[in-house]
């Protein structure tokens, strides 16, 4: 890849640009709290060739939401299990809203 095509990566919320330990010194978290919300599935880091974790932008909001909830108390398994259902209910919010707008759509009188 060139340093052209790179530079375009620099606003892409999924680009993994972050190694472990720098992600972890941005959520002033430890590696071992990356690993465990790894291990509960909440996100799944992409590797590198050598095989390190590399995290995205959209992966460290998610773990500070997690880091977040267990800071509030709640073991991080369960705060994992509250973010997964956070991001369902948002999305059947979602596929709601668009099948209401459909149905308005469907059932609004004719213009003249």
């Amino acid at each position: 890849m060139t340093a052209d095509n790179s530079f375009g990566r620099l606003d892409d919320d999924d680009y993994p640009a972050y190694t472990m330990g720098r992600a972890a010194e941005m959520l002033d978290t430890t590696q071992g709290f990356l690993r465990a919300i790894g291990e509960a599935r909440l996100i799944t880091p992409l590797r590198s060739e050598g095989g390190h974790r590399r995290y995205s932008r959209y992966q460290l909001r998610i773990a500070a939401r997690a880091r977040e909830l267990v800071d509030q108390g709640p073991p991080i398994e369960a705060a994992c299990r509250i973010i997964i259902l956070e991001d369902q209910l948002e999305e059947a919010r979602r596929i709601n809203a668009e099948y209401r707008r459909a149905a308005e759509s469907v059932n609004s009188p004719p213009t003249v």
